[in-house]
């Protein structure tokens, strides 16, 4: 398995939780965008902006899990519960922690879209939240949970 070859070796462990990251930064980063995008745009409040945010961050961070693993055959209902298994604890904690940056900087929920505030929050949100996601996705693989079950299909 892999997860057993990376417990004998710090640094393939920290690759392995880095690459989890940032697999659940970029399902993150695409929801985040594409819902405040959308909320600012329809002139959304706060909670239905943050709520759409975080559903499409959701959405699409487990969908790229599910897409290799369900083409790779896996069976769906089995590719979907690894999905749920290896990236929902990672999600939670990025949107708690971008969500929760975006609502501590002054004015970023009401900037705009041409804003350099709304863009600067959100990436600096974003950044924070790898770095908070890193060491619990590090301490998942090595207890061979999170994204090493993922890994156990390739």
């Amino acid at each position: 398995m892999q997860h057993a070859h990376a417990d004998s070796h710090g640094s393939s462990l920290n690759r392995v939780a880095l690459a989890a990251t940032w697999h659940c930064l970029t399902g993150c980063a695409i929801g985040e965008v594409l819902g405040l995008v959308i909320a600012t745009a329809l002139d959304w409040g706060d909670f239905a902006s943050i709520a759409l945010a975080v559903v499409l961050a959701f959405f699409f961070g487990y969908s790229l899990t599910l897409r290799p693993l369900a083409s790779g055959g896996v069976p769906l209902r089995r590719a979907l519960r690894v999905a749920l298994a290896a990236d929902t604890l990672s999600i939670g904690v990025m949107e708690i922690v971008d969500n929760g940056f975006v609502l501590l900087v002054p004015g970023a929920m009401a900037a705009g879209l041409g804003d350099a505030l709304f863009w600067w929050s959100l990436g600096v949100g974003l950044f924070i939240a790898f770095w908070a996601a890193f060491p619990v996705n590090r301490l998942l693989i090595a207890r061979g949970r999170g994204h090493a079950v993922v890994h156990e299909f390739h």
